[in-house]
């Protein structure tokens, strides 16, 4: 008789010792190139994608909470934060496949995804390649619902973009930077519930590898006009996964206008607004977060995909009956 290990023993035999609160800051090397992770917990696992120029560390007032019940692991990706910043693909599908690479590595066969930002982008891209890996989907803030972002990151893929992130480092223009951050905050504008963590991705970005990296990430989706990738053609595909949507009514970076095109493109999936946060939900009230999170994960069944069910979904895009997936309603 064959006897098969519990899930989180087998799993936390690839991991090491996993702490159960704080995150441990962890290396593999995937492909030849390093790649860094937070992890903490045990259980189901959870994964949590980070946005353009942030990293891992974005997660920190929501990992402790998390792993209480859940395996959390939060990778930076390729390009940022201690992870390998080599001259390579940073599109969202190159992004989609690493995180599958790092969790095989780790020893982590399906999980729940939840993205922010550009990270909700390659969550829905990673449900989208690998369904059968997929249990639920979370997309905080995310782009891809339409071509509408703000003009700072459209002026930002632009030609010498480089040359003034640079700038924009230097302690006089540092200086001036942090004060213009400051008003915008002390008026209120939507831009100033931002402003700070905006400030922190510049910050984050400390040399010309750095920076190079960021600008081949932001023109894989972004170009002067706006968005230039979309995933509302694909949304449909979400039928049968349970799905999650958290917005900020006052995210300045992408409209909240966003949120209700793709709720409604996204069969049987969950809404909540957080009336006073900008682009960083889980930043302004992260125990709110953690607790529609937690909700949400103990109220629905991971889906399961076979390969004749999403044979059926990609032939016939409209409305089937599909036995074995449970919808979020």
């Amino acid at each position: 008789m064959t006897v098969r290990e519990p899930r989180s023993r087998r799993v936390s035999d690839r991991l090491g010792v996993v702490p159960q609160r704080g995150s441990d800051l962890r290396f593999r090397t995937v492909h030849g190139y390093r790649r860094a992770f937070r992890v903490a917990g045990a259980g189901e696992a959870v994964v949590l994608v980070h946005g353009i120029g942030d990293s891992s560390a974005t997660w920190e007032a929501v990992i402790p909470a998390l792993a209480r019940g859940h395996l959390v692991i939060a990778p930076d990706l390729l390009g940022h934060g201690h992870s390998d910043k080599p001259r390579a693909d940073y599109s969202v599908a190159a992004y989609a496949n690493g995180i599958r690479d790092l969790l095989g590595v780790l020893g982590i066969g399906r999980a729940t995804l939840v993205g922010h930002s550009l990270g909700g982008g390659v969550a829905m891209q990673f449900a989208y390649q690998f369904p059968e890996r997929t249990e639920r989907l979370v997309l905080v803030d995310s782009g891809g619902a339409g071509p509408e972002v703000t003009a700072l990151l459209r002026a930002v893929s632009l030609p010498g973009a480089q040359a003034l992130l640079a700038a924009l480092r230097l302690p006089g223009v540092r200086w001036q930077t942090g004060l213009v951050v400051e008003t915008l905050r002390l008026l209120g504008t939507d831009l100033g519930q931002d402003a700070v963590d905006l400030l922190r991705v510049v910050d984050a970005l400390p040399d010309a590898t750095s920076r190079a990296a960021f600008i081949r990430t932001l023109r894989a989706v972004v170009d002067w006009r706006g968005q230039v990738v979309t995933m509302l053609d694909r949304c449909y595909l979400t039928r049968g996964m349970p799905t999650l949507l958290v917005w900020g009514a006052r995210d300045a970076v992408v409209p909240v206008e966003h949120a209700w095109t793709a709720h409604r493109a996204m069969p049987g999936s969950r809404l909540e607004v957080f009336d006073d946060a900008g682009h960083f939900p889980f930043h302004t009230d992260p125990a709110r977060f953690v607790g529609v999170l937690e909700e949400f994960l103990g109220s629905t069944e991971p889906a399961r995909w076979s390969p004749e069910q999403w044979r059926q979904l990609l032939r016939c895009p409209a409305p089937v009956q599909l036995p074995g997936p449970v919808s979020a309603t």
